[in-house]
């Protein structure tokens, strides 16, 4: 049982379901409340890129079915959003009226996107325009492929079997309601930005990608490897604009051209060009969503503070974790920091006499896009103003960049693009804090390709969002197996095709020291 009494848990995405089941594992589950916002049941939002590409169902992101809950005695509640919370009366109250108690409160409320400063985005009412979408949640990712269809793509549920690898692959669109192909821009070059264009273009739209910034993932890698991934994406056909800005939407006469009677819109740039396009789709901006711990009177800055226990600064009894919290002036906004947080937090709510101390996570950001490669593991280029040693080589005629940034012959960051073959060694390499020689850093990123995951260490990480390693895939005997106990493949989902390699070897392995 929980040490602390009941936990009442504010959200129901990554983070806070990983920390239910790191309770349950406890023996907590029965002490546990869950108030999700969202009428669905907790799903995997990283993954809403490879429904909108077709290479997911929508029922492939349930992370844990509503009934895992009642079997573990956890009381989830869907559509119950938050009004306010009272710390002196220990409670929060529900916008039905509904009040619910806690010994322990834990604010998992992720981030809200912040619309770019575009006129004409929203119309009277304050909602986006019909031709806009924001692409956040399921009910995002739900409107925008209504409005594919009504722009006449077809729909990619049904996949289609490569014949030459066997493998599975979306459906070619072939767009024969319209004379022209459909066409969408995407506001952002992040990663969520790239990942939304790339699925658009897989499904058959002319798609541009506007970013503002001067080169495409601009919070993650530097100019080299952003040139790369623009190279990259216009060899698979999307059109990059960056260092320019889009500043007003406007409507566009119909055009007589398509089978419908409505025009599209026109976005404008600051640099004077305007788009044309039938979709806007906004993945720019997004901020910690702090609003219950501001209105609880709860130190916020850029997230929730939080000290090294995962308390608010504020209040001992109120706890945050993932994308909503702060600390040492941090954000995250990856699913393998909140994951840690969930794993340290429950360990702190069920055994505090013994608890651990968080000193801060280490970030491993991979982008799920069909045709593009890219890991970054920590921060580069903080990691390279601070003084590290860089060792970079880059081929853009290929489309490759690998860049390893050293301090005292340890890897501190690394950013690959167009080439993964050496990922599941260097994170090893940076997980272990290994100190290199000084000509291992060149050969690593020069030399052979590293071996396969089937011959990988037991020790080596292959799944960087739960910090799975290969040992424990191999102990598992199914793929259904090795997502239930271990949570791989269920993150960004990068691992997915190690895991099922070293499944696919397992018996070959086994007898083997």
């Amino acid at each position: 049982m929980s040490a602390v009494g009941r936990v009442v848990v504010v959200g129901s995405g990554m983070a806070a379901t990983r920390l239910v089941e790191e309770l349950v594992a406890r023996g907590a589950g029965a002490d546990v409340v869950v108030l999700g916002d969202e009428p669905h049941a907790p799903y995997n939002r990283i993954l809403l890129s490879a429904v909108l590409e077709g290479t997911h169902p929508a029922s492939a992101l349930t992370l844990r079915e509503p009934r895992w809950y009642a079997e573990h005695g956890v009381d989830l509640r869907l559509g119950a959003r938050v009004l306010g919370v009272d710390r002196e009366r220990r409670d929060v109250m529900l916008v039905d009226g509904t009040v619910v108690p806690y010994d322990r409160l834990v604010l998992a409320t992720g981030s809200i996107p912040s619309l770019p400063p575009i006129r004409g985005l929203v119309r009277l009412d304050g909602r986006l325009r019909e031709r806009v979408h924001a692409f956040r949640s399921l009910d995002d990712c739900t409107r925008l492929m209504g409005a594919l269809t009504s722009l006449g793509v077809p729909d990619p549920c049904g996949l289609v079997t490569n014949r030459t690898s066997g493998g599975r692959e979306p459906a070619v669109c072939d767009q024969t309601a319209r004379l022209k192909p459909a066409r969408a821009v995407v506001v952002g070059g992040g990663l969520l930005g790239l990942q939304v264009a790339r699925a658009l273009s897989v499904r058959g739209l002319d798609t541009e990608i506007v970013e503002g910034g001067e080169h495409l993932l601009r919070s993650q890698v530097g100019s080299p490897a952003g040139q790369v991934l623009a190279r990259d994406l216009r060899r698979l056909g999307t059109t990059v604009y960056t260092g320019a800005r889009a500043v007003r939407l406007t409507d566009l006469p119909a055009d007589t051209g398509t089978d419908t009677d409505t025009g599209g819109v026109g976005l404008r740039l600051d640099n004077g060009y305007t788009l044309e396009t039938d979709l806007v789709v906004l993945t720019a901006g997004g901020r910690p969503s702090t609003a219950l711990a501001r209105g609880a009177g709860l130190e916020v800055r850029r997230g929730v503070v939080v000290d090294e226990h995962l308390a608010c600064v504020t209040d001992p009894d109120v706890h945050a974790l993932g994308d909503c919290a702060e600390h040492a002036g941090r954000t995250t906004g990856f699913v393998a920091p909140a994951w840690e947080q969930a794993a340290l937090l429950a360990h702190h709510l069920t055994a505090p006499s013994t608890a651990l101390t968080y000193t801060g996570s280490r970030t491993v950001a991979r982008l799920r896009a069909t045709g593009l490669d890219v890991a970054v593991l920590g921060d580069p280029e903080r990691a390279t103003a601070d003084g590290g040693d860089v060792v970079e080589v880059t081929n853009p005629v290929v489309g490759s960049h690998r860049k390893l940034v050293v301090r005292d012959g340890v890897i501190v960051a690394a950013t690959l693009v167009g080439d993964l073959s050496r990922i599941g060694l260097i994170t090893q390499y940076f997980d272990h804090g290994t100190r290199l020689a000084g000509t291992e850093p060149g050969q690593l990123l020069m030399g052979d390709r590293t071996a396969p995951p089937s011959r990988l260490a037991d020790d080596a990480e292959i799944c960087a969002c739960a910090g799975v390693s290969a040992g424990r895939i191999r102990a598992c005997a199914s793929l259904d197996e090795a997502r239930d106990t271990t949570r791989a493949t269920t993150g960004c989902g990068g691992c997915a095709s190690a895991v099922r390699e070293l499944l696919a070897t397992r018996p070959a392995l086994s007898g083997t020291t």
